[in-house]
């Protein structure tokens, strides 16, 4: 079993910035990829950054030149540093991993984070 574990979301003004973190714990995994999704009330789920085990990177059209995803394979981390937010990034943020465990791979999410943007 792996768990995530998001932090950093909260309450920001528009213009701010604020760094979300997500650590996997568990025991015999290893991760290959790692993202950050959100959803707002009545949205669906979207993606919002993705990161390879190499470092490779994919951004939502939304977030490219303000949203920077990095990784800490030691830690099992993943980040995501937000800046410029805006009332449209309010959403709650969830981390995903793409994990190969014994008996296969499969995707782990966490439980979440909020982030409220007030204009």
């Amino acid at each position: 079993q792996v768990q995530l574990v998001e932090s950093g979301g909260g309450l920001v003004q528009a213009g701010r910035s604020l760094r979300l973190s997500c650590v996997a714990s568990g025991s015999r995994f290893s991760i290959t990829d790692m993202g950050w999704y959100r959803q707002a009330p009545g949205i669906q789920r979207e993606l919002v950054a993705a990161i390879g085990s190499g470092g490779s990177t994919n951004y939502a059209d939304s977030v490219k030149g303000r949203f920077t995803i990095s990784r800490d394979n030691a830690k099992n981390t993943v980040y995501l540093q937000m800046n410029s937010l805006g009332p449209l990034d309010t959403a709650v943020y969830y981390c995903n991993a793409h994990v190969t465990v014994v008996g296969g791979a499969f995707d782990y999410w966490g439980q979440g984070t909020q982030v409220t943007v007030s204009s």
